[in-house]
């Protein structure tokens, strides 16, 4: 089987598609890789390039204004004055530091940068306020005794969030350090400018001093450990800029460096080669499950295109298993999982399918024409109210007419209409139960009508059933059996009509204390039961419906579900109690 058909077809698919898409998806990522990394080291070292040449335009910014603010004359007489306090008034004073918060305002409001001026001497007295706790401020000790002129962000007396610049305050004739000078850049300044700095679309940016500390405010989410190994390299290196790869718990990080003329300040930008090349690893893992499904839609392919004559035929044979044993639905549900091809297996699909449809045409039509007849036979019997009942109770309409009782003739005439427009709906044989008894109560009013005193008719319907299916005409036969056989050898009938909800099953219990039924009765219906004769009940050509016939219309429509007892004695009674499970037909 080397040789078939089937495998040739997947050999040739493998060797044209599988294994030349499986070459690409590993060439064209590592390709992709090489061109991102080399063009991502180019865009990045340009953006910190501009970066760089932008803080270099604001840092020359910073230094003029406090170089001019240092050799305004306003400001050394303002120093002057409060360092020789013995020898001017508090009046002089205060005139000379309003002449320098004028001179600052009007430096600020020219500047471009928004940058702000502040001017404090050495005990804390400052231009725009006092700043008692100046000695022991981080960034004026880091001034004084590591001479590190550029501050990281902090909160100013007239600015928030800024980076600063100092110059020492000193007495232009004799060089005493007096104070300090501090020029205020606006931190969003430098951050607005930061974030345009992209490295792939999750790098990280920072500005960083040679401890690792942010210059900026944020904080930084680069690990500990390549950052500072990153820093130790820059610090040894050579170079003001370059690229450095540190490897970290399974991951390869790129840093991006460049060193900035402002102090011990460094540019850096880090990303990880699984953050870069996210997009190229994606693609390739796509590309590998994308060959896997190509080799199995190959093994798929060739598969189908092999079977394309044995599997049809195959197929085939099994509908004709199902014509075989008569079952022309499933012959036809099993056809239409057959694909017909333009062939001549195709076209025997197709001529078979067709026969299948005539031959169900056929049988299906002869079925509902014998059903429509059969139907009809049965609503015909439904419909039927026994003549002698119907002539009685016409009498007894006549009667009472005679008498002059109009009251008690539209009565009986309203009673005798119910019943016939429940018999005459023929839409549904099934009703409430709660409508048959009604029914029946329309039926035995006109009962006692007829019969007078020698008739008393009790019926006791539970609530809970009024609302239960049942088919209709079920409780009438067995009435006009109870009357008919009360009457027979007594001049008194009683009757007891009951309906009863037990659980899931519900009881209709007909009684009288008439002659009763013989055992050949009772074992006669048994037996019926028994030789499931209620499939023939429709064959019945009597003028009633008697009580064989109601067992017989109840087994045929609840099944299992339907059971019936008789308790009958001579010349006693019958008890006919019918049980439906309730919910065989909810």
């Amino acid at each position: 089987m080397l040789f078939s058909l089937r495998n040739r077809l997947f050999i040739i698919f493998t060797l044209l598609l599988t294994i030349p898409f499986l070459i690409l998806s590993i060439i064209i990522p590592s390709w992709f890789t090489s061109i991102m990394e080399e063009q991502t080291k180019n865009s990045t070292v340009e953006m910190m390039d501009q970066y760089s040449i932008y803080i270099d335009s604001i840092t020359s910014q910073a230094e003029d204004l406090g170089k001019q603010v240092l050799v305004n004359q306003t400001t050394q007489q303002w120093m002057k004055s409060e360092t020789e306090v013995s020898n001017v008034t508090s009046d002089q004073r205060l005139l000379m530091k309003n002449q320098v918060q004028r001179q600052l305002s009007s430096m600020m409001i020219n500047n471009s940068k928004s940058m702000s001026i502040s001017v404090f001497l050495n005990d804390g007295t400052g231009v725009w306020g006092d700043l008692s706790t100046l000695q022991n401020t981080e960034w004026f000790t880091n001034f004084i005794e590591n001479d590190q002129r550029w501050v990281k962000t902090h909160n100013d007396i007239i600015a928030e969030n800024v980076n600063s610049y100092l110059i020492p305050l000193f007495d232009l004739y004799t060089l005493d350090l007096t104070g300090v000078i501090k020029v205020n850049i606006p931190s969003a300044l430098l951050e607005t400018a930061l974030s345009k700095i992209k490295l792939g679309e999750k790098g990280r940016v920072y500005l960083v001093d040679s401890k690792g500390a942010n210059v900026l405010s944020g904080k930084i989410k680069t690990p500990n450990y390549v950052l500072n190994k990153s820093l130790k390299e820059i610090s040894n290196s050579q170079q003001n800029k370059g690229l450095i790869e540190t490897a970290h718990q399974g991951e390869e990080y790129l840093v991006f460096f460049q060193k900035l003329k402002i102090g011990d300040w460094v540019l850096v930008s880090e990303i990880t080669k699984s953050e870069l090349f996210l997009k190229i690893n994606t693609l390739q893992k796509n590309l590998l499950i994308t060959s896997a499904l190509i080799f199995i839609l190959t093994i798929i392919a060739s598969y189908i295109l092999s079977s394309t004559i044995v599997r049809p035929l195959g197929k085939l044979t099994k509908a004709m298993k199902y014509i075989e044993h008569g079952d022309f639905f499933g012959a036809k549900g099993f056809m239409q999982a057959i694909k017909p091809y333009n062939d001549e297996v195709g076209y025997a699909i197709k001529v078979f399918d067709h026969t299948i449809d005539k031959l169900n045409f056929l049988i299906q039509t002869e079925y509902e024409a014998n059903i429509r007849r059969k139907d009809a036979e049965y609503k015909a019997l439904l419909l039927q109210i026994n003549p002698h009942f119907l002539n009685n109770t016409l009498e007894i309409i006549g009667g009472l007419a005679a008498q002059g009782k109009n009251k008690e003739v539209m009565n009986v005439s309203i009673h005798l209409g119910r019943m016939m427009r429940y018999s005459l709906n023929t839409q549904s044989d099934v009703v409430r139960l709660g409508e048959e008894i009604a029914y029946i109560r329309d039926f035995t009013d006109i009962l006692k009508l007829r019969y007078e005193d020698a008739i008393t008719v009790e019926i006791e319907e539970d609530p809970e059933t009024k609302f239960v299916p049942m088919i209709k005409f079920i409780i009438q036969p067995l009435v006009e059996n109870a009357v008919k056989y009360s009457f027979i050898n007594k001049q008194f009938a009683q009757l007891k009509i009951k309906t009863e909800n037990c659980g899931d099953e519900i009881f209709i219990i007909v009684e009288d204390h008439g002659i009763g039924m013989t055992e050949e009765v009772v074992t006669d219906l048994l037996d019926t039961e028994l030789n499931n004769e209620s499939s023939n009940v429709l064959k019945s050509k009597g003028s009633s419906i008697g009580l064989k016939n109601v067992l017989g219309r109840l087994k045929l429509y609840y099944g299992e579900n339907f059971s019936y007892n008789i308790q009958s004695e001579r010349e006693k009674g019958t008890k006919i109690t019918l049980c439906i499970k309730r919910n065989s037909h909810q």
